[in-house]
């Protein structure tokens, strides 16, 4: 290498990112709801079969200070903090098929799922 050469080092990887089709389906719900700033919010909680759970909900009201705002496509997801030290790295997908319909999170940490797929175990 020669002196006036500098390594850059790669960027992170996003703490939590969404596809297409969940912006899609956040902003399609936010226009049913006519609410412009309408956001979808994910929670972890304690509970179910492994150890904890996700709870989304639409949320119209102003962030904590402890809330992190991941947006694309014009869709904005809420996370707070601590549920972020759970779910970082991980990404939103929104699916549909002929049985089915809804948002997963497909979760780097997750190291256990229940049966019925409500509730997941980690290891950070």
């Amino acid at each position: 290498m020669q002196p006036h050469e500098h390594l850059v080092a790669p960027a992170p990887p996003p703490a939590f990112t969404l596809t297409d089709s969940a912006s899609a389906r956040i902003n399609a719900l936010k226009a049913s709801e006519r609410k412009p700033n309408l956001r979808f919010r994910i929670t972890v909680k304690g509970g179910g079969c492994s150890g904890f759970q996700y709870d989304f909900a639409l949320d119209d009201g102003a962030p904590a200070a402890e809330d992190m705002i991941f947006a694309h496509n014009g869709a904005e997801v809420i996370v707070d903090n601590v549920s972020l030290g759970i779910i970082g790295g991980s990404v939103l997908d929104y699916t549909e098929d002929l049985s089915s319909a809804g948002f997963s999170i497909k979760n780097p940490h997750a190291t256990a799922k229940c049966g019925c797929g409500n509730s997941f175990a980690v290891t950070l």
